[in-house]
């Protein structure tokens, strides 16, 4: 049997991996000994490399950190026999951390349920989807005796969707990959993608002076590079009437606006909500935020603390519903990639300061400090600050680029889709963790991208068929020419 045949053959055993897969709710969590993302993580971490294992791979463990499942890196004369060995690495770099669940499943979560030739589940598609798919691909050619002459390694990334230091702690003790893809973008082929910067704006919020309307807290989304689906704001005030009064236009609100915007006291507090349609950061066009709905809505009312009310006004001035970042002065767009995305992923304010965490992904021709520089002029006019915490530079490759045009052609072969071309995300991969890397798939032309949504899924038969793309992408990567 060749190692296509294989993977069609092993599609129930792809399910059945994947489905235990997304059992484990691999969140990043409290930190405990060996398991410095949580015990989810680990759990994820640790079935992979047993499952490696089990199958007959070399793996490795770095400090917990990350790690490896490899096969190959030996040169064979025409009998067989090893006539060298090879210290290069064609790599293919997922990752088995996922971002939080978020609220309206029809299906659960982590439930991994099959319908209608689709397998539901937080990470189906990002990443432990692909992560089984490039995983039976591998199997498939070492079980047909494929010998590549590059080691080939499925690397284990542990905190992708956060800080991504895992990742660099594995390449500080493993062998960078010379070459090799991450399977954790689009098809057929990602060139370039955006600039990414994840930073905070804070303000202090100082005690109103007065009676009336005080924002006793406000909280909204669960992650940076996620489109807030829910955002919640606890009111108080002395008189009555204003409860009322926010009721009233409320009701007015949901009617102008058809935005979801609920009201409902709590003990002597009044409780606003507000839903959102979860997405991914990098595309959030396709969701709606929750906290621009909730600040939009407060911006209605009638604050006592100043500070309260300024920083409701920056953000509606400022922010709002705008998702390129023009009213921050960052508008920026070029040829190859685009415009800059702008998504404020979480907001929070209790105590004395309010925060936005902001995450954007900027073109690929522009700077991390071209971003900076152009929204500080607005920062420092609504008194602000910004807390830097995460950036990845840019990584762009012509089309014609010898990696791009291989796994093209691989794509070409097993769909014959020849009108798809090479294209730009704003979306992060490892693809970024080393030099001649490039994201190739998961999601076909066409499909829709439920990433970071509610209701993410895999098509299984699609699943399959990526295994086959990948198992032939391996072999045009992992010779000595590649």
């Amino acid at each position: 049997m060749g190692y296509l045949e294989s993977i069609e053959g092993s599609r129930g055993e792809m399910v059945q991996m994947l489905r235990e897969l997304i059992a484990i709710r691999s969140v990043e969590g409290e930190e405990a000994p060996g398991m410095p993302f949580g015990k989810g993580v680990s759990d994820a971490f640790a079935y992979m490399l047993n499952r490696g294992k089990r199958d007959g791979f070399t793996v490795e463990n770095i400090d917990d950190f990350g790690g490896h499942i490899e096969f190959g890196g030996f040169t064979l004369d025409e009998e067989g026999d090893v006539i060298s060995e090879s210290e290069d690495v064609m790599g293919v770099l997922v990752h088995l951390d996922v971002v939080p669940e978020g609220n309206d499943w029809d299906y659960p979560p982590f439930g991994g349920e099959v319908a209608d030739g689709k397998l539901y589940g937080r990470g189906a598609m990002d990443n432990k989807g692909p992560a089984v798919a490039s995983y039976f691909a591998m199997k498939a050619l070492k079980d047909a005796g494929f010998v590549p002459e590059k080691k080939v390694r499925l690397i284990l990334g542990l905190d992708e969707e956060t800080r991504w230091t895992g990742m660099d702690k594995y390449l500080r003790k493993a062998k960078a990959p010379s070459v090799g893809f991450a399977p954790d973008g689009d098809f057929p082929v990602i060139h370039g993608e955006k600039g990414i910067i994840i930073f905070e704006l804070a303000k202090k919020i100082r005690k109103p002076m007065t009676d009336g309307l005080e924002l006793r807290s406000l909280k909204g989304g669960n992650a940076a590079n996620m489109v807030a689906d829910f955002a919640r704001a606890v009111v108080r005030d002395k008189q009555q009437a204003a409860y009322d009064r926010i009721k009233d236009e409320a009701a007015k609100y949901r009617g102008e606006t058809g935005y979801k915007v609920n009201v409902k006291g709590v003990g002597k507090s009044f409780e606003i909500t507000a839903k959102g349609v979860s997405a991914h950061g990098a595309k959030p066009e396709e969701g709606l935020n929750a906290i621009s709905v909730l600040m939009d809505f407060l911006g209605r009312l009638s604050f006592a603390g100043e500070d309260v009310s300024d920083f409701i006004s920056f953000y509606n001035e400022c922010i709002g519903f705008g998702l390129n970042g023009a009213g921050m002065g960052c508008g920026f767009t070029d040829q190859p990639s685009g415009d800059l995305v702008f998504n404020v992923g979480m907001a929070e304010m209790a105590g004395e300061a309010a925060i936005l965490t902001i995450n954007i992904r900027y073109p690929v021709t522009f700077t991390e400090e071209a971003v900076y520089g152009a929204i500080a002029e607005t920062v420092s006019s609504h008194g602000l600050g910004v807390v830097k915490l995460k950036h990845h530079r840019p990584i762009y490759f012509p089309k014609d680029a010898p990696l791009v045009e291989a796994l093209m052609g691989v794509y070409r072969k097993h769909t014959g889709d020849a009108s798809s071309e090479a294209i730009v995300i704003g979306g992060g991969t490892y693809a970024r963790a080393a030099d001649n890397l490039v994201a190739f798939g998961c999601v076909f032309p066409g499909d829709e991208d439920l990433n970071h949504k509610k209701n993410e899924c895999i098509d299984i038969d699609k699943m399959v068929l990526m295994s086959k793309i990948f198992a032939d992408a391996i072999r045009a990567l992992s010779g000595p020419e590649a």
